[in-house]
């Protein structure tokens, strides 16, 4: 009998990081593997799956207009419920930090089936920074069987919490893996703008700035220091993939639209978004999984956040968090584009993330689990 995994999602950061584990269960003839998605993000999701050429078995489309952390949370738990009663899958597979990852973990338990977390142990200890992620990623590792821990210092986290040792496995992020199956040399873009950039001549900031807890006076501060770097450096051009929240649209058009070396774009799909990565000169960003993902490619990435649930990348040198002050990140931008010691010094630091084997892995754990692997993989025995 094949064994039955039932991989949940329903945003596109967790579709592009299941989406090479998807794959690697397929092709292997031990299991048989079902999708089900929640289309928390209705839009951005899709064109993952287009991407990936993954086809879901179920779809929720629970994505409403206007609605609210607690809409989707209950929307997930019955319909994700009702998913694994039918199919009776032998783990369901969630991954990082949503709310849908969240509902499904905790659909699954009450129904006694196992949850293999992907992207297991990240942590802040700060219960509302990012909001929800921290507590969605605690709660999903209380309700866990197997934690695939991205990193060492992830697997650490979890066993301060007093997680079994047994269950944990470090196993690198599947996000490299996605990544390095992506990105391509001299790829072509088919925007018109993004085609006319020269990465050769031209230094490209890449920016993305959309968190929850940077709303308000910490955005206005984002673009002012935008608005300010662009004004005293004239080699760069600043391209910056817009967030569809109409706030920050509006915010965005008001301190920024004017300058003809800044590049107000809509939000891109994951291919032209990676490769516009990989030609980038420094990435400055609000993001976690680009914190991952840049370094992979030899970009220095700027956080504006005040902490971290990644603080391998800190440590390692290749990220540095520069909050979200205007003064401290023209001054962090600043040193990376005049000071070449320091931009190599983040360049060239190792990537803690993984080496794009994370999805066989976790597969090959899968295996011994449930019995259809004598041995451990090679890496825990």
């Amino acid at each position: 009998m094949k064994i039955k995994i039932l991989s949940v999602f329903g945003t596109r950061p967790e579709a592009i990081k299941m989406a090479p584990l998807v794959k690697t269960l397929d092709e292997h003839e031990g299991f048989e593997s079902r999708v089900a998605v929640t289309a928390q993000h209705r839009e951005m999701l899709d064109q993952v799956l287009e991407l990936f050429r993954i086809q879901p078995h179920h779809d929720l489309d629970i994505m409403h207009h206007g609605q609210t952390l607690s809409d989707i949370t209950c929307r997930v738990l019955q319909g994700i419920g009702e998913i694994i009663q039918g199919e009776r899958p032998h783990m369901v597979l969630v991954h990082g930090d949503t709310t849908t990852t969240f509902a499904a973990a905790l659909a699954s338990f009450y129904q006694k089936i196992p949850v293999g977390h992907v992207e297991a142990g990240l942590r802040t200890y700060d219960k509302y920074a990012p909001f929800p992620e921290e507590m969605n990623r605690q709660l999903t590792g209380s309700l866990g069987s197997l934690h695939f821990a991205p990193t060492e210092r992830a697997r650490e986290s979890l066993l301060d919490e007093s997680v079994h040792g047994d269950s944990i496995f470090v196993t690198g992020n599947t996000v490299i893996d996605a990544l390095l199956e992506t990105v391509r040399e001299n790829y072509v873009f088919s925007d018109p703008l993004l085609k006319e950039l020269d990465f050769e001549r031209e230094k490209v900031i890449l920016v993305t700035a959309h968190r929850r807890e940077n709303w308000g006076e910490p955005m206005e501060e984002i673009f002012s220091a935008l608005n300010e770097i662009v004004g005293k450096f004239e080699d760069i051009k600043i391209v910056f993939p817009v967030h569809k929240n109409p706030h920050l649209q509006r915010l965005a058009r008001e301190t920024l639209g004017g300058h003809p070396r800044v590049h107000l774009i809509d939000p891109l799909d994951y291919e032209p978004f990676v490769n516009l990565m990989a030609g980038s000169h420094i990435v400055l960003t609000d993001s976690g999984g680009l914190q991952e993902e840049a370094p992979a490619l030899g970009k220095p990435v700027l956080v504006m956040r005040e902490t971290t649930e990644r603080p391998e990348a800190v440590e390692e040198g290749t990220v540095k968090l520069v909050g979200a002050k205007r003064e401290k990140i023209v001054r962090e931008v600043g040193k990376l584009l005049t000071c070449p010691k320091d931009y190599e010094r983040m360049a060239n630091a190792l990537n803690p993330y993984g080496d794009g084997r994370a999805s066989l892995r976790i597969r090959d754990t899968l295996l011994y689990y449930f019995g259809r692997r004598r041995e451990m993989p090679e890496e825990f025995a």
